[in-house]
């Protein structure tokens, strides 16, 4: 990249992606578009999820009286809970894709979300009700996928120079 051209500011409010949109390709438009509307169903999502969350946490806890240290309990409200913020970091990734910062796919968000998916399932499942073949499975999953965003982060850091105040590995202090 040309130091002496100036980065193209990125579109990070709706009033920039309106400043910006007879700049952009058919394929950004068409890109942005579907961005903004998976960010609407999406905080849809999150806001119903979120509805549903304080009505039962409430329900659950103060009309039902019940203990939230109760295996059963803790694990549907904090199953709950994880589902909101996997919705959450969902949308999340989407704004970063209409900021146009990164492509469409970004794979180590996708494993992350994967990773607190499976993690959820974990939680919430009971043992005594799935078979060990599935627990093999799921265990099986998690392992692949953090042994995957594992290689990537090492991949990314060992390509990331390193930063100006620290010498770099391997030099004696």
């Amino acid at each position: 990249m040309d130091p002496l051209v100036k980065p193209k500011p990125v579109a990070r409010t709706w009033g920039d992606i309106r400043r910006d949109w007879p700049l952009l390709t058919a394929y950004q438009r068409f890109e942005t578009g579907v961005g903004l509307i998976l960010t609407l169903v999406i905080a849809a999502v999150v806001l119903v999820a979120l509805y549903r969350l304080v009505v039962g946490v409430f329900d659950t806890l103060v009309l039902q009286a019940l203990n939230p240290l109760d295996h059963g309990v803790f694990q549907k409200v904090f199953g709950d809970i994880l589902t909101v913020l996997i919705a959450l970091e969902f949308n999340h990734t989407l704004q970063v894709v209409l900021a146009r910062e990164r492509g469409a796919i970004q794979i180590k968000v996708v494993i992350l979300i994967a990773l607190l998916a499976l993690v959820r399932k974990l939680i919430v499942v009971d043992f005594y009700a799935v078979s060990p073949a599935f627990l093999a499975a799921l265990s099986a999953l998690l392992l692949s996928l953090g042994v995957t965003y594992w290689l990537m982060r090492e991949r990314d850091d060992r390509l990331r120079p390193p930063p100006p105040n620290r010498p770099p590995s391997g030099t004696a202090l």
